[in-house]
């Protein structure tokens, strides 16, 4: 039987959501600790393009999926975990990371693949809120922009913080072609068990600093709250 070309994509879809689905030990959640700790330092390091330190400022949370699987030809998939933390109003502090996944699809002419990382700066405090349900979905529960860029320039502030979130993001590979996307972010309650252990949820976590550390979510809660000076 010959397969539709759309059908390829469907079980590629399938497959991947598979992989991402199996369980996650105590070390490949550290590890992931790690590898967004790489992916901060490297988007910090660009010259005039990182993000400015006035919205890490007035951020109410910071998501970061690094190695964002993007594969594409008509139809897009993208897949990837990551992890968010949430800014304290009152005491300035950031908190514990908490696991989450994120996947999106899309629609129109793109070929090829790539690896991205994700990063968003939420400037709302009900968007992080609404991260503690089942399903967040990107541009539904929230609205979402491309972030301003540059060595703290000045922006205009009414146009660019309109959007609850602001997204920016670093890709490789090769990726062609325009086209709309969505995504859905969900809290990765296997990868948040494995490592804050078993009666721990996302909103503790993000609200009560709960959970425990490593050293590689100490170095990362370093760098963020160094961005932020």
């Amino acid at each position: 039987m010959k397969l539709k070309p759309w059908s390829f994509f469907v079980l590629i879809f399938f497959w991947f959501s598979s992989a991402y689905a199996l369980d996650t030990d105590f070390s490949s959640a550290n590890d992931k600790f790690g590898a967004c700790v790489i992916a901060l330092k490297q988007i910090s390091e660009i010259p005039d393009s990182h993000i400015p330190k006035e919205l890490f400022r007035r951020a109410r949370g910071l998501g970061i999926f690094p190695g964002i699987i993007n594969i594409g030809a008509l139809v897009g998939i993208e897949l990837g975990k990551g992890v968010i933390l949430r800014h304290d109003e009152n005491s300035s502090n950031w908190t514990n990371p908490a696991f989450f996944t994120f996947r999106s699809g899309s629609v129109g002419f793109q070929l090829g693949a790539q690896s991205v990382d994700l990063f968003l700066l939420f400037m709302d405090e009900g968007a992080i809120q609404r991260l503690l349900e089942e399903n967040f979905i990107l541009g539904v529960d929230a609205s979402i922009s491309a972030g301003p860029i540059g060595r703290d320039r000045s922006f205009d502030t009414n146009l660019r913080l309109e959007s609850q979130i602001l997204s920016y993001s670093k890709a490789r590979g090769l990726f062609v072609g325009l086209s709309f996307t969505g995504g859905i972010i969900q809290p990765d309650n296997q990868a948040n068990e494995s490592f804050h252990g078993k009666h721990v949820s996302v909103q503790d976590i993000l609200y009560d600093n709960a959970g425990v550390q490593s050293d590689n979510s100490r170095t990362l809660l370093e760098i963020v709250n160094s961005m932020a000076k």
